[in-house]
This record gives structure tokens, sequence and C-alpha cells, in this order.
């Protein structure tokens, strides 16, 4: 629908939490699988009017950064901002980077009743892409590359005017506008044999622009058994996309060359109006003081559209054009429909809770999807949204001060997962497909349990182990070898556990994670292909170590990443950073000086 906000996420030193919200909670946020992930950022100190934090770090592979937040709070005005810079030379070659972020927050309060507040953020990075690679190439070195000429480029200005207000001590308002301005530009040489080498010439060249601007307002109301929410959101963006010839050169000039390339095969440019319109309700429902249901429910209505055009070229074996044509395109797709929700709730003490919650789930296709040309695979023309349900029941809770812990079973139901298949032609040959693949149905186990050992004045100990256990599995499909297959990117186990320890104002940390192999598409192939798109991810285990000391307004840290030097990779890419296996970093080193005032 709109950006994909998997390129931006907040600075970790301006984040104060990171909540997981499920059931008919995450309805009032979206629709989206598994739940909600939402960053809350520090608001500023109320208690001095000024506030500054600095924090420079220097590790491996020349890197360097630096945040530096200024906050606050003067009379009935309060900030925060903070400037966020990274640069190094990546752990392979050809993979530079040099990133800029910054945030900027105030907000004024008329009364004790009434605030407005505005958000700034904008982020700009360039970084260079080493390529994926093959699985031969992995075993081979698994640091190397053969591109050298690829770019990758993203420009971010977020901004956000909030509104609170409380009517009654049991009444607030909340009114939310917001808008997006950001581009994404992607350069390189891209084909579907991963390990041929980077010939020169033309490059292959994909530009988004993406503008949107929306609203939600929210008014929640106290009575006396339980708390009622309604919300409605209003979002439409003008977004587009091309794709075409780039530059000879090995820079990032990111100016598309039509003019020199006329007859260059993957050229497109589309125009995507979307438009979402919501409304939300939730409400708690306090039955007594120990047990509590929530209800929510949530109408969407999505209307995404397409207008643009891309050239069908085709050339005879001495590359001269046998047929250069133009074909435009307008869609229009539109869809109504309702997400229902419940979530429950007992407490039969204060330091028990027992929780369930099942909730509608929905993924809209756009048509972004569909219309950029990737070597690595097709698109199935056909392609459809996903549908399903997530649900979950767990208890959580506290032993005495010994024991904190969080377990849940869970299901999560796939109506027509978009994923990937082995297609075969009637040329005889075999293609990897984007498509609906079927239905399916992921379950298991996810743990926390943090054991506080030992609390005194002086010393601390403590032991941490988050474990998740999951099953998947095709249900149904229409194509042939896919039923009782397991769900791509699913591992069985995945386990993160360490120790904590401190004198005083030195603390140790000491973290294992260790994760069962994987599938990248829904045959479950092991071998990979020419692309490195397709095979199996192996396990993999991986242990951290990290150090800091505090002192008044000092704080130093310092860290060994991958401290056994385990060369592993956790994705395979479809499209740029890739196509092909991106393998992740071999041991490497922090050291940070940060301070307060």
């Amino acid at each position: 629908m709109g950006y994909p906000e998997s390129y931006y996420t907040p600075a970790a030193e301006a984040t104060e939490q990171i909540q997981i919200v499920r059931g008919a909670a995450s309805l009032q946020y979206g629709t989206q699988f598994g739940g909600l992930v939402n960053f809350i950022l520090k608001k500023p100190n109320p208690n001095k009017p000024i506030e500054i934090i600095t924090r420079n770090t220097v590790g491996s592979n020349q890197l360097y950064t630096n945040f530096t937040s200024v906050s606050g709070t003067q009379g009935n005005w309060s900030y925060y901002s903070f400037f966020n810079f990274k640069k190094g030379d990546g752990f392979r070659p050809n993979s530079n980077f040099n990133s800029k972020n910054a945030y900027a927050y105030l907000a004024y309060s008329f009364s004790e009743n009434s605030k407005i507040s505005a958000a700034f953020t904008y982020m700009t990075y360039l970084a260079k892409q080493a390529g994926g690679l093959t699985d031969q190439m992995f075993e081979e070195d698994p640091y190397q590359s053969n591109r050298a000429r690829n770019w990758f480029a993203v420009d971010w200005l977020l901004y956000n005017l909030k509104f609170d207000h409380k009517f009654t001590d049991k009444t607030h308002f909340n009114f939310s506008a917001f808008g997006l301005q950001a581009s994404r530009e992607a350069l390189g040489f891209r084909t579907n044999r991963v390990s041929q080498i980077d010939p020169g010439g033309v490059r292959d060249l994909i530009k988004g622009e993406f503008s949107n601007y929306g609203f939600e307002a929210r008014l929640l109301h106290e009575y006396n058994i339980g708390t009622f929410l309604i919300g409605t959101k209003f979002y439409k963006a003008n977004n587009s996309n091309a794709q075409g010839p780039g530059s000879e050169g090995s820079d990032a000039d990111f100016s598309f060359q039509n003019d020199n390339y006329p007859n260059y095969p993957n050229q497109n440019a589309y125009d995507y109006p979307n438009l979402n319109l919501a409304l939300f309700s939730e409400n708690i429902f306090q039955i007594n003081e120990q047990f509590s249901l929530t209800p929510g429910a949530r109408l969407e209505y999505i209307k995404t559209q397409s207008d643009g055009f891309y050239k069908s070229i085709n050339l005879d074996g001495a590359g001269n054009v046998i047929q250069n044509e133009t074909i435009e395109e307008q869609e229009t797709n539109e869809r109504t429909f309702v997400l229902l929700g419940l979530g429950a709730s007992y407490k039969p003490s204060s330091d028990l809770e027992l929780y369930g919650n099942i909730s509608q789930n929905y993924r809209s296709v756009t048509f972004a999807d569909i219309s950029t040309v990737n070597p690595a695979y097709s698109i199935d023309p056909n392609i459809n949204d996903e549908k399903g349900f997530t649900s979950d029941l767990g208890f959580r809770g506290n032993v005495a001060k010994f024991l904190s812990f969080d377990a849940s079973l869970f299901a999560l139901s796939y109506e027509d997962r978009i994923g990937f298949i082995q297609k075969a032609y009637p040329d005889g040959s075999v293609k990897t497909e984007r498509t609906n693949v079927g239905n399916a149905i992921l379950y298991g186990l996810e743990s926390l349990f943090d054991f506080n050992i030992l609390n005194r004045q002086d010393f601390q100990l403590n032991y941490f182990l988050n474990l998740a256990l999951t099953n998947s599995e095709y249900l149904s499909s229409d194509s042939s070898g896919i039923v009782g297959n397991e769900v791509e990117f699913v591992p069985r186990v995945n386990i993160k556990t360490g120790i904590q320890t401190g004198y005083r104002n030195l603390m140790l940390r000491a973290q294992y994670t260790y994760l069962s192999s994987q599938f990248s598409d829904a045959t479950n192939a092991v071998e990979s292909n020419l692309s490195g798109v397709i095979g199996q991810i192996p396990s993999y285990s991986v242990v951290d170590l990290s150090a800091n000391y505090s002192y008044r307004f000092l704080r130093v840290e310092t860290g060994v990443n991958n401290l056994l030097d385990s060369a592993y990779f956790t994705r395979r890419a479809t499209g740029y950073p890739g196509p092909g296996i991106i393998p992740s970093p071999g041991r490497n080193y922090y050291l940070t000086l940060g301070l307060k005032f």
C-alpha cells in the first residue's frame, strides 16, 4: 500500500520500548499477520531543561557511528531530538555504506488535559551492494563479491502532527495526521546466473517514489465495567515505480539512460494511486476483578490502482530488434471486508495471568508486487491477497523475585499464502515462480524464562532462555508436490539463551543463538539453483559477548559478535541486494564511549 517499511528502523539508542501487540488489540493498527511490532521512542526528559547524550562507536571494518540526542522540558514546552550517523566498509568487498538519520519531536501542553505535538523523521543512506552468492561460492569463500557496480539508496521524510485531549478523566481523544515523502533507488548488474562476472556496460535501474498522507482519530472511554475504543483511519498514496537502463559506469549514478539504450529489454513505468479507509473498535469488558474479555473489529476498504506501461522487446540471434512494442495497462482492484478478533485474560493473582487471543488477518497484494521484472523468478499475474487468522493461548507471571516467564501455544493459518514454487514449462525448462502457493498452518510454542539467580547489593547474576518450537505444513495447493511440505522460512527450533553477571557498575553478558535449518521455497528444495534464490538455509549457531562499565556521566561498552567466527547466512534474497545468498558477518568487534550531561 505504501512505502516498504523494512527499509527504515528507528535508532536503537532512541528506542524506549518494543511492543508486540496481538489479538483484538492489534486490529486497531492494521491487518497484519502475527500481530504488530510497535517501536516506542524515548520521550523528553521531564525533569531538566536540557539533557545531552552522545555515543561514539568504532568497530571492525572501519565502522564508525555517532548518536547524539538533546532532550528537555521548559514550562509548557518539551522536546526530544537526535542525530544518528553510521559509516563503514562492510565485512565484504563492495559493501561500504553511509547513513544519516535525524529526528525531532516538539510538544506544547495547553493544560493538563490538552497537548499538541509534532514529529519529523529524516533518513538518507547510500550503500554499495556486494551481491548474492551461489551455494558453491559460499562454500569456497562466504565473504567474496563479484559485484563492484551495484548501489542502493534510500531517502525518507516522515512527518506527524498529533493532538491529545482529555474531556474527562475517563474520556480521551487522540487525532494524528501523518505523511511520507520517500524514494528508493537500486542500480546494478543483475543476472539469473549469480556466479557470472559483471562484464560492464549498461546496468539495470529501478526507482520508486512514495508519497502518502492520512490521519487517524481515536476516542477512548472508560466506564464501570470496561473500556471502549472507537477509531477511524484515512490513507491515500500516489506511488510510482520505473525500471530501465542505467549508466555504464561504476559510480552511484541513479539516472535513466533510455535515450542511449532504447532497446533495453526491462523497461516499465507505473503510477500506483492507493486509497484505504478503515473503521475500528475495541472494548475491554472487565467481567470481574480477575477475568476480562476484549472483542475487536475492523472494517476495511482498499482500492489499489495501476496506470502505466511496459515494453515488449524481442531480438533475433544477431541482436537485431524484431519487436519493440509499448503495452499500456490500467487496472483497479477494490475490496471491502471485516476482520474480527477476541482476547481474554484471567488473573488469579497479581503474579499470574492466563491469556488467549484470536484475530483474523489479511495482507493486500499491490500492483507494485508484480510489475518489476526480476531475472531470478517470474510472477504469477493472477496472484491474490492473503487471508487467515492468528491465535495464541498462554500464561505469564512471576515467582517471588526469582523467575519471570511468558509461555504460549500459537497457531497461524494462511489462506492463499504467497511464496515460491518450481514451475515446469512446456519447453521443458523449470523456473521459479512467485504465486499463491496454497493454504498453510504454522503452530508451536513460544517461551521466555528469566531467572534472577543472584541480586545482592554489589553482585548480580541472571540467566534467560528464549525458546520457540514451530511446526508448519501446507494443507492444500493447486500445485503438485506441495501438500505436506513445510512452510518457507520457518525453522523448527529457535533458541536464544544467555547469562548476565555484574559487580557494581561492571556488567558482562554472553548469548548463544541457534536456528535449525529452513526452506526457501514451497517445494522444499534442498539443492540450490543458478541464482542462489532457491535451496535450504542450513542451521547455524552464534555466540556473542558484551560488557559495559558506567561511572557517573560516563559509559563504556565493548563486545565481540560471532565469537566463534561461524560462516552462516539467514536469507536468500530474491532481488537486491542479491539475488542469491546474503552471508552474515564473521567475527567482529566494537567499542563505544557514551557521555550523558
